[in-house]
């Protein structure tokens, strides 16, 4: 199955923050995201790997992470 496309708006409510952040982490974070025309859109599976490899993370979270270690 073809995975959909997801917009700014979308990827916000998937996540639970709101679309400046979105902006933010694309800008900041290197989100993965494509832009098409004006418009940013997203895969929800690839947002949600770099998610889980600490890519929305704070700089203060992942220095928490390496002490664990």
């Amino acid at each position: 199955m073809i995975e959909a496309w997801m917009s700014a708006d979308d990827i916000a409510e998937h996540l639970g923050v709101t679309k400046h952040t979105i902006y933010g982490w694309i800008n900041d974070r290197s989100m993965p995201a494509h832009k098409i025309g004006r418009l940013w859109k997203f895969k929800a599976s690839e947002v949600d790997e770099w998610v889980r490899t600490g890519g929305a993370a704070t700089t203060e979270e992942l220095e928490k992470g390496l002490e664990k270690d």
